[in-house]
């Protein structure tokens, strides 16, 4: 039995990890922590990491500040933990590596495996076309969504940028770009409106034809999955930075 904490245990997410920590036997939650102390569905709620009083694997659904904070008390505690914030700088994430020298840190700004696949065949593709299609990446959320574009559209442009070598410059909306689509550009547009949970698109895009990779979250419930996969993977891990990439090429046993 894998004892799980929740950071940010009070937001939709929480809500959701919540819903699906119940229908399995092989974790439970027990406690979470968010802005204000007390219970959710009879778990304990503290205000603080530093008023915790127990011990689990942390999944960490809060801020880039709360992202940072989790992870150097996980090193400092001995927690493994599951930062799934996104809007994270170099810095921040930089913050994240130095603390998975000393437990396991689980990264990824997307918990979705779909999206996760979507990430590798868009790889495939890049290597397959070899620079004679044009890549577009279109991600569209929900209104309440702080940053653009998405973490997963950057997870999935960093991807398609490492396989062709970094050779693309990424271009974010085009309304005050006067010219030629350049060969070596990458175009990342976002989309903000009603209750879209996450929609991303990959365009190659030809002469004569486009191929699109697509995926669409239904519901939150698929990224609270994945959080729950990663933390019984990192719950008696070595140290070390892992993300869903290990997870994907067999290096996790609960999937």
């Amino acid at each position: 039995m894998t004892d799980l904490i929740i950071q940010g245990i009070c937001g939709r997410m929480g809500g959701a990890l919540i819903e699906k920590a119940a229908q399995r036997e092989d974790c439970r939650i027990i406690a979470g922590v968010d802005q204000t102390a007390g219970e959710i569905s009879g778990i304990p709620v503290f205000a603080s990491l530093d008023e915790l009083t127990v011990r689990g694997v942390l999944i960490d659904f809060s801020s880039p500040k709360g992202a940072v904070n989790a992870a150097n008390y996980c090193a400092e505690y001995g927690m493994p933990c599951v930062i799934c914030s996104t809007g994270l700088t170099k810095e921040d994430e930089a913050a994240l590596e130095a603390a998975s020298a000393r437990v396991p840190v689980f990264r990824s700004a997307n918990m979705s495996v779909g999206v996760n696949v979507l990430i590798e065949l868009a790889r495939r593709a890049t290597r397959l076309f070899d620079g004679e299609f044009d890549i577009e990446i279109i991600e569209k959320h929900h209104h309440n969504k702080l940053d653009a574009p998405s973490g997963t559209a950057l997870m999935i442009a960093d991807a398609i940028n490492e396989e062709a070598g970094n050779a693309y410059e990424y271009v974010y909306d085009r309304h005050d770009v006067r010219r030629k689509r350049g060969k070596q550009e990458l175009g990342i547009s976002s989309v903000r409106g009603g209750g879209i949970v996450g929609d991303h698109d990959v365009l190659f895009c030809g002469p004569e034809e486009v191929v699109t990779l697509s995926h669409v979250a239904q519901s939150r419930g698929v990224f609270a999955d994945g959080a729950i996969q990663a933390a019984l993977f990192v719950d008696g891990a070595q140290p070390g930075y892992y993300t869903m990439t290990d997870m994907l090429r067999g290096k996790m046993q609960c999937i």
